[in-house]
């Protein structure tokens, strides 16, 4: 029966490495969309706007609220970026920051 108690905690473990790798890739992905993004709007502060746009991924589960936030912010300023461009940053800089992570 241990094998078998083994075998459980391997799968728990694992579950649990992986949630929490996806956690960290998506924060700091986050905080490179952030950065670009403020790049493209000419924010004065980076890093703080990078920050907003990290506590804007809680609001709700999956990508959705980062995306709205940073559509909005773009929207407000002077930024042409279409939708099609901010998703395919979001998965670059998603790639990008699970490898960062899993080469560390």
């Amino acid at each position: 029966m241990s094998s078998m108690d083994d075998r459980g905690d391997a799968y728990e473990n694992k579950f649990a490495h992986d949630a929490e790798l996806k956690f960290k890739s998506e924060a700091r992905r986050n905080k490179m969309i952030g950065h670009w993004a403020a790049e493209k709007m000419g924010h004065a502060d980076p890093a703080a706007y990078a920050k907003e746009v990290i506590l804007a991924d809680f609001e709700e589960a999956g990508d959705e609220d980062v995306f709205r936030k940073l559509r909005s912010d773009l929207d407000a300023s002077s930024a042409t970026v279409s939708d099609d461009e901010l998703r395919a940053k979001m998965r670059e800089f998603l790639i990008a920051a699970a490898e960062e992570i899993q080469g560390q």
